[in-house]
């Protein structure tokens, strides 16, 4: 049959998100990594443009994604295993590579055991699906990232057994625990350790110690999650993060490859228990084949790396150019959001002039998000730079002039 009227119906959808300003723009296409030079970090190149570009709007916070070693053990490992499992991992599809990335994972955030996915998206859904049951109550931030939302909905967890408590908002996180129904058995508070949108963090810690206080009304007690995929890596003293910079860890931690270590996805870490029930559970790793054996290989290195000297290396540049930049807007008199953080919000405050700066920032040679009504509420318009540990300080003075010649 023809998808003539398929293909006409949602053409009319396709030009109404264009209408409320939430389509996509065309998608640039990078064909060449510049390593760097001199004084400068790396660029790129894009399809069509004759200019080099600086990127500010990756998630590669340590820079690794071309490091030697990550390329080196990911060509390794596909020589010697191939360059696909072959099947999922219950029917013959897990390898020697799968095993001992889970077993590094849970090393580097201190769980008893982690389990690997394609990416956090699918990570968040398989963790819903594996330790929810009717039950059970989710408590979570209200600028929670779509993954987690999704998980939810995929779970099938009614609306009646969900609480949203404003961002950060420990006042209205006791609220939510008003709302839990007496037949509860286990409440889930779940939350992004960095708010990737904002660059600010959750206060795992104050979190902590409110779901503490109310354990004890609940036979499973009261689990907290956090997905950190924006803070493993790129935050805390040796980069383990939110749970780090806050020196208090949950319950699971969910995480990402794909940002601060510079390969591909994502893991839940917990206990061995927590770990079995996911395996057993979660339709998002049980039908679907696992990450290649050269992205685990790669990954491993990776977290070898962060915990080196040249990891803190890293980090420490990491967190100099971030504060560069953050002090630069702050001289030039422009609003922020306060943090540590290499996620580093611009404040516009405006559409049609955040578009304007992104576009001009693009003809400088600069690569950067913008983000515009109604993708945000009006008012709440901003650029987000993200700071990498391969940018120089020579990098952010020359985005810092630019923007100073914008402003």
């Amino acid at each position: 049959m023809s998808l003539e009227n398929l293909d006409k119906a949602l053409q009319a959808e396709l030009e109404t998100l264009h209408d409320e300003g939430r389509a996509k723009q065309p998608e640039r296409i990078i064909t060449d990594y510049l390593p760097a030079a001199g004084e400068r970090g790396p660029r790129y190149r894009l399809q069509g443009e004759q200019k080099e570009f600086i990127r500010l709007n990756s998630n590669s916070y340590l820079s690794l994604s071309n490091h030697p070693a990550l390329i080196e053990a990911a060509d390794n490992a596909t020589h010697a295993c191939g360059v696909g499992p072959g099947a999922v991992r219950f029917i013959d599809g897990t390898y020697s590579h799968h095993i001992d990335l889970e077993n590094r994972v849970a090393q580097f955030v201190g769980k008893p055991a982690a389990k690997i996915f394609n990416s956090a998206y699918t990570s968040n859904c398989g963790l819903a699906l594996a330790i929810s049951n009717k039950k059970t109550h989710w408590v979570g931030d209200q600028l929670n990232h779509n993954s987690i939302i999704r998980s939810m909905r995929i779970a099938g967890i009614p609306s009646a057994n969900k609480s949203i408590f404003k961002h950060n908002d420990m006042d209205d996180l006791h609220r939510c625990f008003a709302e839990v129904g007496d037949d509860i058995e286990r409440v889930i508070v779940v939350f992004d350790g960095i708010f990737s949108m904002r660059g600010d963090y959750a206060p795992i810690d104050q979190i902590q110690e409110t779901a503490d206080r109310y354990a004890h009304k609940y036979q499973d007690g009261v689990i907290t999650v956090v997905d950190d995929s924006h803070g493993i890596g790129a935050y805390g003293d040796t980069g383990r993060g939110t749970p780090e910079f806050c020196a208090t860890w949950p319950d699971i931690v969910v995480g990402t490859f794909g940002k601060a270590f510079g390969v591909n996805g994502g893991f839940i870490a917990a206990s061995t228990t927590v770990i079995e029930a996911v395996r057993q559970k979660a339709d998002t790793y049980i039908y679907t084949n696992p990450l290649s054996v050269a992205d685990c290989a790669a990954a491993t290195i990776s977290l070898d790396i962060c915990d080196s000297e040249e990891g803190l290396s890293l980090l420490a540049n990491l967190k100099e150019r971030t504060a560069q930049f953050r002090q630069g807007l702050s001289n030039l008199g422009l609003e922020s959001i306060p943090g540590p953080h290499p996620v580093v919000p611009l404040m516009v405050r405006d559409t049609a002039k955040t578009r304007k700066l992104v576009n001009d920032l693009f003809n400088a040679g600069v690569l950067v998000v913008g983000l515009t009504f109604p993708v945000v509420p009006k008012g709440d318009e901003s650029i987000r730079f993200q700071i990498n540990a391969a940018h120089s300080k020579a990098d952010i003075d020359y985005v810092l002039g630019v923007l100073e010649t914008l402003t």
